[in-house]
């Protein structure tokens, strides 16, 4: 068996004493782990650093075997994030996410396109951080644990939904959700597209909400919590906001 796809390099690790397993999330065929020959060494480094964007060649002797890429750089965007912080930031928080969340092997065409819009818009930082709550939003209804944003959970209304339940995953309005607002989260007009810009105040509560759901609704499945690289772009967003 073997493909050719476009691909995103999500994570290399070590594989040997000089060979490295790569995962790439691929357009057409969704998240795949390969074997890549020399990707310890000098000239593949480079190439192997997550938030790539490759030409990917995979063989393998059949769907189960762990097969081996050959890759071929289309866009180098860790280089071009290595300048800024919170770049670089999002960049790793949003291989991260897909690396942990997105099941082998199954192709998820439209989080892949989602994801590349992102990355291309990682220099602006009045716009990426809103795109990447709706990222997340869609890699959620993608995976099947979609939000219901556009009626009221408790009286079915379509007007003032500012919270979400993170028991029911559906929005709350102001009136119905006013006496259990501390335990509600946070809904944005843009995240539910009532709006076509955030503020940075936003941006940070609507990647509450999706994080929150995807740690809960997809990472317990398999007894895990947000990843590192997440937590730490939260934390910069908000020094970020601060300042």
């Amino acid at each position: 068996m073997e493909f050719t796809d476009t691909g995103i390099i999500l994570d290399a690790r070590a594989h040997g004493e000089t060979h490295a397993i790569v995962d790439v999330f691929t357009e057409e065929h969704g998240r795949w782990a390969g074997l890549v020959y020399g990707g310890q060494g000098r000239r593949m480094r480079p190439l192997l650093q997550p938030g790539n964007v490759v030409n990917a060649d995979w063989k393998g002797r059949g769907e189960d075997t762990l097969g081996h890429f050959t890759l071929e750089m289309v866009h180098a965007r860790a280089g071009e994030a290595m300048g800024e912080r919170l770049s670089l930031a999002a960049l790793s928080a949003a291989c991260a996410v897909a690396l942990a969340t997105l099941p082998e092997r199954e192709a998820h065409a439209r989080a892949f396109s989602a994801m590349s819009v992102l990355m291309a818009t990682l220099d602006d930082i009045d716009v990426w951080p809103a795109l990447m709550a709706r990222w997340e939003l869609g890699l959620l209804a993608e995976l099947g644990f979609g939000l219901t944003l556009d009626r009221c959970a408790a009286t079915g209304a379509r007007e003032n939904l500012i919270y979400v339940s993170p028991r029911s995953a559906c929005a709350v309005c102001e009136e119905a959700g006013e006496p259990y607002k501390d335990k509600l989260l946070p809904l944005p007009a843009f995240l539910r597209g009532a709006a076509t810009t955030a503020t940075p105040g936003e941006a940070l509560q609507a990647l509450e909400t999706t994080g929150y759901f995807i740690e809960t609704r997809i990472l317990h499945l398999s007894n895990k919590q947000l990843p590192e690289a997440r937590r730490r772009v939260i934390e910069l967003l908000e020094m970020q906001a601060e300042s």
